[in-house]
């Protein structure tokens, strides 16, 4: 009990545990009494830290989770609050959010596009490694975070806030992306959660709340919970709902970027990429900046059915989450980079590239765009890139890409030497013998020393 204890610290579960005959010795320690003091101080540092903010910058879309969240921090904290939306090419309207920040009287309101950074700074670098996440997923959500988490950063600078606010649950990974990059940004800034502080645990008690404070509560919002979803220019993502149960197949009007491969055109699509240094520049021979050229991807993708996934992750707080993720172009990029590195880059390189893929991904996953050991991964895979440049030509159809062709200026591939007509001398095919039995040499001493 409380009372018993003198105050509720974050080792309540350690002291029940040890709340008997055997432990009672072991609570009455000074070590743990110094332990049980710490714990109450960060307690009551954490209420102090509510009285001191005076201005956040809050994470915010204008739908009911982060409007609910602008009154709580208004309330809560009695402080100013500052409304950073970002156009990532969700494709939704944002003036509607400003209109109910102002409405909820917030004075500073940003919204900003950041489309074009987001994918040639953000996009295309981790393409640039084929990050796949647990070798399925192309980490659509997980790349966004750290561009928005700096561009908060850079308003709090600006207008002189002193603490950031997002609208991630405690449950999900996206807590540790926002607050990882908030932190390795900017080391003393405060970090409001709202999920990890209030009681409103449930979809029923946060509409409640937006009801009692004249917020505006969407009808899809009542009744049956929706799926949750996340959308950017790279992809979107649906969790939640009956994707909660990983026997249950999708619903096919859930999806929104793609028709089914079913419903696909019967006929084939085309097309060329171009690239230079490992980045794609132009479709079909026509130059477009990176987000126009990722916008066209996906209607093409989307039309021919292709892009959809369906997996179960481990996520990095612990437990396996369902999610269902349409990348459309995502999906015809991949497969079109690793065409062109096929020939542009040696083996070695391919293979080490390989190797650091997952460990990449990862990191993107977990949130840490902004750790030194990405960055040394990135300057690795982009000095790669220096001579990955050349054209794909790819067949799409019903959900399938097809690569039909690849060329480079600097390509590594020698028709003459690859032949199986006569090479003129290129290739010594007798040189092969000593080859392999250099090769065999260790496994043959294995044989005779451990009598295979």
């Amino acid at each position: 009990m409380p009372g018993a204890m003198g105050c509720v610290d974050a080792n309540g579960l350690t002291q029940a545990l040890l709340a008997g005959k055997r432990g009672a010795a072991l609570l009455a320690t000074p070590a743990h009494q110094n332990r049980r003091r710490v714990h109450c101080q960060v307690r009551t540092q954490a209420a102090l830290d509510k009285k001191k903010i005076n201005k956040v910058v809050l994470a915010y879309s204008g739908g009911l989770d982060t409007s609910v969240i602008l009154k709580w921090l208004q309330e809560t904290y009695d402080c100013e609050v500052v409304t950073f939306t970002a156009d990532l090419g969700q494709g939704e309207e944002l003036e509607p959010a400003r209109k109910k920040a102002e409405a909820a009287g917030v004075k500073d309101i940003f919204i900003d596009d950041l489309r074009e950074e987001f994918v040639s700074d953000y996009v295309f670098p981790m393409f640039r490694a084929n990050a796949l996440y647990e070798g399925v997923y192309l980490l659509g959500t997980s790349i966004a975070r750290p561009l928005i988490a700096k561009r908060q950063i850079e308003i709090a600078k600006q207008v002189g806030a002193d603490a950031v606010s997002h609208g991630a649950t405690g449950k999900g990974n996206d807590q540790v992306r926002f607050e990882l990059g908030y932190y390795g940004l900017k080391p003393d800034i405060k970090v409001i959660s709202p999920w990890r502080e209030w009681d409103l645990n449930s979809r029923s008690k946060l509409i409640a709340y937006a009801e009692s404070k004249g917020i505006a509560v969407p009808e899809g919002k009542r009744g049956d919970p929706p799926f949750s979803t996340d959308a950017n220019l790279l992809h979107i993502s649906y969790e939640g709902n009956l994707l909660e149960d990983p026997w249950a197949e999708p619903v096919q009007d859930m999806f929104t970027r793609s028709v089914s491969p079913e419903q696909a055109p019967d006929k084939a699509t085309y097309l060329e990429i171009d690239f230079e240094k490992g980045d794609p520049v132009a479709i079909n021979g026509e130059k477009l900046s990176p987000a126009t050229l990722l916008t066209n991807l996906n209607k093409v993708a989307g039309d021919n059915g292709i892009g959809r996934v369906d997996i179960v992750e481990s996520r990095f707080v612990g437990m396996k989450s369902r999610g269902v993720y349409e990348t459309p172009g995502g999906t015809i990029l991949l497969t079109a980079r690793r065409a062109v590195e096929s020939i542009c880059l040696d083996r070695g390189e391919l293979h080490l590239k390989d190797e650091l893929m997952p460990r990449y991904a990862e990191l993107v996953y977990n949130g840490f765009w902004f750790s030194p050991e990405r960055r040394a991964l990135q300057a690795a895979i982009d000095e790669t890139q220096k001579f990955c440049t050349g054209t794909v030509r790819l067949k799409l159809y019903k959900g399938n890409v097809m690569v039909v062709g690849r060329k480079s200026p600097y390509s590594l591939y020698d028709e003459k030497i690859a032949s199986f007509e006569d090479d003129g001398g290129l290739y010594d095919q007798k040189d092969a013998a000593g080859f392999i039995k250099l090769q065999a040499l260790r496994l043959r001493t294995l044989g005779v020393s451990r009598g295979v």
